[in-house]
């Protein structure tokens, strides 16, 4: 029996038993937090996949309990007219992490790997080129002390027709569906082909790929929390004992009252 088919046999993960798993992991990424302000690393994460993979999700499970100010989200639109005109990797540049912080990208200059490429927004020689410079762009950046994770979220066919139709029939889950959605589920293959290409090209011994298998959502997350935390070690670091302060009473006058005849919201709940 093919891998595959053994993972796809799992029994489904109980909420329970995946909020208690999230939680501990997402305590261990405080920890992680903490170690890179002390170290002062730089991390750069790159998420990438088919449209409807679980990225975001993914990325909002690494980022909901650490401060943003270390864990920096960065997802770019597309580029403006100025842009374009830029060398390539130029809008991205601009967002690498300093001392302390670690860089996530939803979606990174590998969209010229995939969505451009397939999508027909640059030429078959500006995607040749691509991935005959991205590794030796990747190679100087990790020379230069930056650790650079990158993640591909492998979902299924059959996964990623049933995620589209709930973005449709869900209104809370519409504004998921962007211009090119649609466009990119009749192109299944065509992505196929662009990945196949991107990892052969730029799944190097300085900057791999990892491939996560996402139809299951909440496996997904667990499995790339986890991976990423082993990634970079990291260890608590020392911390002064922190004590709360009794308020004083010096100045002390009723700072309630002040506030009689201001506007307040209505309290429905």
């Amino acid at each position: 029996m093919a891998k595959n088919e053994r993972d796809n046999e799992k029994p489904k993960l109980k909420r329970k038993a995946y909020e208690k798993e999230l939680r501990r992991l997402q305590a261990e990424l405080c920890v992680l937090q903490d170690w890179v302000k002390h170290k002062g690393l730089r991390v750069i994460v790159v998420f990438e996949g088919r449209d409807g993979a679980g990225k975001g999700g993914t990325i909002r499970a690494i980022t909901e309990r650490v401060s943003p100010r270390v864990f920096r989200l960065v997802a770019l639109p597309a580029p403006s007219d100025r842009e374009k005109t830029e060398m390539y990797i130029q809008r991205y540049l601009s967002h690498f992490p300093a001392a302390g912080e670690i860089v996530i990208f939803d979606r990174s200059w590998y969209n010229r790997a995939c969505v451009e490429y397939v999508m027909g927004f640059c030429t078959k020689e500006q995607h040749r080129r691509f991935l005959e410079l991205c590794p030796l762009f990747e190679k100087y950046v990790v020379e230069g002390g930056i650790t650079l994770i990158k993640y591909w979220l492998e979902v299924s066919n059959d996964e990623q027709e049933r995620r589209f139709e709930a973005r449709i029939a869900d209104p809370l889950r519409q504004w998921k569906l962007s211009p090119i959605d649609l466009p990119s589920r009749e192109k299944w293959y065509e992505y196929s082909r662009a990945r196949d290409m991107m990892l052969k090209a730029t799944d190097t011994k300085h900057a791999p790929w990892y491939l996560v298998r996402s139809d299951d959502k909440k496996r997904a997350r667990l499995n790339c929390i986890s991976h990423l935390l082993s990634l970079i070690p990291h260890k608590k670091p020392p911390r002064v004992k922190v004590r709360l302060p009794k308020r004083s009473n010096k100045h002390k006058y009723d700072d309630q009252a002040t506030l009689k005849g201001r506007t307040f919201i209505s309290e429905r709940y």
